[in-house]
This record gives structure tokens, sequence and C-alpha cells, in this order.
């Protein structure tokens, strides 16, 4: 059987694909982390990363491994839930932005209630920067959200690039302004959608401003314009541009969950713990 704690390490580096980065997302040195995946390779026999100077990679096993290491948690989880669970209880009060809410994410919390039923669930669904502020000051538990790659707050789950996306048949015209659909700000893809745009010196036209996620997915369909995704929440109608679009690299944000020091901590660890777990709470395939 093996360690559930190397296991968790493992996902970690695998998602992150960071050595470091792992680490600050589970509070531990980046030497502990090279132990624990060492051990792990130990255990299994066989390499799970390629590793140099610049890049972290997983090998062909490190792919099988990741699968494997998934449903073992998740069942270690369920065995805990099963003879502990039942006497967690209280209020746990967790928010999520709109686009995740579309994603997995509802399983894992119809799950996580049906495991916990003793813990009063409360759902905030709204943008990234007002779920940080609503735990910072204490009125959220939990909250599952985007901030930009690198940031190093909360518990990593996941690095997604940032792609644009149009509709089917969507052309860009060399010399004419691209056309946007965008969040209101403050938006992390906004902000660094526009950045990349003026420094690439692309002129560009705002033709859509929407709160949410929905009005985002409308207006691309519609073919009102191009729009910033992370690229494993690209809806399947819509499309990723390619590079020949000539459209700039928008760089990457992290899927990040928050904790409130303040809050009870038993039930904001288990959801913690249920969404980590399930390691990827969205497709594989924004604010």
């Amino acid at each position: 059987m093996y360690d559930p704690e190397l296991l968790r390490t493992f996902l970690a580096v695998a998602q992150s694909l960071s050595f470091t980065g792992a680490g600050a997302g589970l509070s531990l040195s980046q030497p502990t982390v090279s132990q624990h995946v060492r051990r792990l390779e130990q255990a299994v026999g066989r390499p799970l990363f390629v590793r140099d100077t610049h890049s972290v990679t997983l090998t062909a096993d490190g792919e099988a491994m990741a699968d494997f290491a998934r449903s073992i948690l998740a069942a270690h989880e369920q065995a805990v839930a099963y003879f502990t669970g039942s006497g967690l209880s209280g209020r746990l009060r967790f928010g999520v932005t709109d686009d995740l809410a579309l994603t997995p994410v509802p399983r894992i919390l119809r799950d996580f209630r049906q495991l916990y039923p003793r813990i009063d669930l409360e759902l905030t669904v709204s943008q990234s920067g007002a779920l940080q502020r609503r735990v910072e000051s204490g009125h959220l538990d939990v909250a599952f959200v985007k901030q930009a790659a690198g940031e190093g707050r909360g518990h990593l789950v996941r690095r997604d690039r940032l792609i644009w996306a149009a509709a089917p048949g969507t052309k860009l015209e060399s010399g004419r302004r691209v056309a946007l659909v965008v969040y209101q700000g403050p938006s992390i893809s906004r902000s660094l959608g526009l950045q990349a745009l003026e420094r690439a010196g692309l002129p560009y036209r705002v033709t859509c401003t929407v709160r949410g996620v929905l009005g985002v997915v409308a207006a691309a369909r519609a073919g009102l314009g191009v729009a910033i995704f992370a690229r494993s929440l690209v809806p399947d109608d819509l499309i990723e541009l390619p590079a020949s679009a000539g459209l700039p690299d928008v760089g990457a944000i992290d899927l990040v969950l928050l904790t409130n020091p303040r809050s009870a901590t038993e039930p904001a660890e288990a959801l913690t713990a249920a969404i980590l777990a399930s390691g990827h709470p969205v497709k594989s395939r924004q604010d």
C-alpha cells in the first residue's frame, strides 16, 4: 500500500510540474518534496518524473501513477469519512467562481454532503477577487478561486494556461482591431489579456463586457469577439485559436483553495482534502 502522504506530494508536483511550487502549496520544504517523490519512486521501482535544471515532466509511468494516486486518495478519504466523518458537524461557508461552478465541483460538493451530513454547507458563487476578500474578512471559510500563476497563496489545485477562444470559423483580419469579449474589471483574465495585446502592439476593441461566465460563453458563441479562458474550462462548442491567428501568449493562472485560518478547522480541512483528492475538478481538455 502506498503512503497517502507520498501520493499527495506526488500529485502536487504532477499538477504544478514544480517541486518548489508543490512544496509551497503543501507547506513543505523543497528537499522534503524531493524525498517524498524519491521514496514513492523507490516503492514503485520506476521513475515517475524526468527532471533537469529547467523543467519537470511526467514519465509514462508517472502519468499512470497520477491516475492511480487519485483513486487511492479518493478511496482513502472515503474510508476516513465513513469511520470518522459522521462526527463532523457545524457550518461551512464555501465560495467558488462562477466558471468553476459549471465543472464537476458540484458533484464533489454533493459527495461531500453525503459523507458529512451534519455539516451545513453554504455556497457563494462570485468572482475571484470578491471571494478572496470574503475569506480575508471572515465571511467565507474556504474559497476555490483563480489567481496569478506563482502568487503562492492557498493550496494549489491546478496550474492552467490562459488561451484565446472563439466560435468555430472565426477569422482575425490583419490590421483590424481584435474584437474582445471580457469580464467586468477587476478580472485576472481581462487584465492579463489586455496587457498581452498592448505588449504585442495589437489594437483591440471591447465589444461585450459581462459579469459572469454564461455571458462570456453566449457572446463568444454569437461571434461577438474572442474570449479568454483557462484551457481546461473552454466549452466544447468553442475552439482554441491557434498560434497562427497572431494573438500573443496570455500566460497561466493558478486554481487554488483559500482557507480562513479563523474558521473551524476540521470541516474546512475535510472539504479541502475532498477537492485536492479529486485531482482534476475541471475538464482536462475564467474571471
